[in-house]
């Protein structure tokens, strides 16, 4: 006879995909568990909140509380090609967070009808009827938890991609970020194109009197762009030399990019991914968390409005059709950001720019 499992689902990742996903799932019909590993990893994020991040709020009927806000509120994105003199400036309303306090806030929200464990998991196996996860708890201890159903919220280095659904390839980037003590605030986002340093790009923002430049570069030689980019932002006069002279912290992760046709994966056999674990991550802007918001609800509506089981991952594709169309809109977008003619000749006519007095 075998044993029942401890939980019906347990969601990995307490980010805003996992906490959102446990904040809707309703977890009196399912036993759920919430794995916690934020103080066990780093992420590297800009902490904005795009205006789709803005509005899937205002729908939930959540107000953001004052203490998650930071200075300055950004309403421009002032872009910089390193290759070509010109910069423009495109109107756009961030919120500006720490991601740490807003991470917390959104965990808060998670009913107490949810078990919460801050604890990672490292290892995962299939069993008869679910799966078996090795986790290694804040306390030090090794303990394993029996589910019907996982949930990878894991991020861009999902443990539950790459162990369950290896074949499932995505592109990564490394994502790196140093914060530097800063003389003036300037109330704008930066985005930075270099090709010669990065297929990708990077980006300079402001948190608390500090300036933070990073970026996404390939994996091989990573650190090797990630300097060459400070030195020819200190050559063109951007950024001062002796700003970038003492990081007060450096900080590092994978990022993923999904492509037109590949990338993006829900799941199967009750294992199931969402956030950037499932790709869902924008591939121009590497914007997260409206996507993981948005993810998550798909997920908890399918779980909440299915009699069988199997039915889960049907629904679930469908309720998040329209975020993966919503992906595939920004694959087309992305050539007339890193393809450098096509940017050079945006940057050049000043399309959808706004003036500056």
């Amino acid at each position: 006879m075998h044993n029942q499992p401890q939980y019906d689902i347990v969601i990995i990742g307490a980010g805003p995909a996992g906490s959102n996903l446990a904040r809707l799932i309703d977890s009196v019909r399912y036993r759920v568990l919430l794995l916690d590993a934020s103080t066990m990893r780093v992420k590297v994020c800009a902490g904005l909140l795009s205006p789709d991040a803005q509005r899937l709020f205002d729908r939930y009927g959540i107000v953001l509380p004052q203490d998650i806000f930071v200075d300055p509120q950004l309403c421009s994105v002032r872009v910089i090609d390193l290759a070509e003199p010109c910069v423009r400036h495109y109107r756009r309303s961030y919120l500006n967070v720490d991601r740490t306090a807003f991470d917390s806030y959104l965990r808060g929200l998670v009913p107490p009808s949810v078990d919460v464990m801050q604890a990672r998991c490292h290892r995962i196996e299939r069993i008869h009827n679910g799966y078996r996860l090795h986790v290694h708890h804040a306390s030090d201890k090794q303990i394993q938890i029996d589910t019907h159903h996982i949930v990878g919220a894991d991020g861009a280095s999902s443990l539950v991609r790459s162990t369950l659904f290896a074949s499932q390839n995505i592109q990564k980037y490394v994502a790196i970020q140093q914060w530097f003590a800063a003389e003036a605030i300037d109330p704008y986002y930066s985005c930075i194109f270099d090709r010669a340093t990065s297929e990708s790009c990077s980006w300079i923002f402001f948190k608390q009197g500090q300036l933070v430049f990073g970026g996404a570069f390939s994996p091989k030689g990573c650190r090797v762009a990630f300097e060459a980019q400070k030195r020819k932002l200190i050559e063109q006069g951007i950024v001062p030399a002796h700003i970038f002279d003492h990081p007060l912290k450096t900080e590092a992760c994978r990022v993923s990019r999904p492509h037109l046709h590949n990338g993006i994966y829900h799941g199967d056999r009750s294992a199931y991914l969402i956030g950037e674990a499932a790709g869902f991550i924008s591939p121009s802007s590497f914007e997260g968390i409206s996507y993981a918001l948005a993810s998550s609800e798909a997920l908890a509506a399918a779980f909440n409005s299915v009699k069988d089981d199997s039915d889960i991952l049907r629904i679930y594709r469908k309720k998040s059709s329209r975020l993966c169309h919503k992906i595939r809109l920004k694959c087309f977008k992305r050539p007339f950001m890193y393809v450098p003619c096509l940017r050079k000749w945006i940057l050049k006519t000043g399309l959808g720019s706004s003036k500056r007095i």
